[in-house]
Formats: structure tokens, sequence, C-alpha cells
């Protein structure tokens, strides 16, 4: 199993390549994205990048589509429906009894 050092630089790798295939140089894509110079490079070199500048470069790319990857949907087979309750909508409060427990 990779690290996660190891997945940032080969997906920088990855993006490097796309961009010299499409004939972009880093300027170009970061403008293009809407992100910043450093941004493109830090993505490149996989020294970490925020999620909004891999979206933006990943859709000048043309490869939105490798987002639907990471994310794909969910889904639950028939017999786990059954025995499962309705989804959750909405968070649980914290319990006063912690906060009493904390001051003794």
């Amino acid at each position: 199993m990779q690290t996660s050092a190891e997945w940032q630089t080969e997906l920088g790798r990855q993006i490097r390549a796309l961009r010299i295939r499409q004939n972009l140089d880093q300027r170009q894509l970061s403008q293009r994205a809407g992100i910043a110079l450093n941004a493109v490079k830090n993505l490149e070199r996989g020294k970490g990048a925020t999620l909004h500048s891999l979206i933006q470069a990943l859709r000048v790319l043309n490869r939105a589509d490798w987002l639907g990857s990471l994310a794909p949907a969910v889904s639950i087979s028939p017999v786990q429906m059954l025995k499962t309750k309705a989804p959750r909508q909405r968070v649980s409060r914290r319990r006063k009894r912690a906060k009493k427990a904390q001051r003794k």
C-alpha cells in the first residue's frame, strides 16, 4: 500500500504529464484554473495543495472524471437496507452528563 507522500508524488507526475501533453506551461494552467502558480508547482511536485486547486487543475486538464473515482456513489444492498434504520439527517447533541462527570 502506498503512503500519502507516494500518492501525492504519483498524482503530481500524472498532472504534469497531462499538462505537457496539452502543451500548457505551469503559468497557463494556473491562469486557466484560476489558482496560484505556486499551487500548480506544489501539485506537480507532490508537495500538497488544496482540494480546490486539485479540482480546478483537473477541470482545465479535462480530467474531472478522476474525481468520480475518489468519491464513488455509495451503494447499499437491498438486504442491508431492510436491516438498517432510516439514514440520519442530523448530528446528535452532546449529552449533559459528560460535562457533569468532568467537573467531579
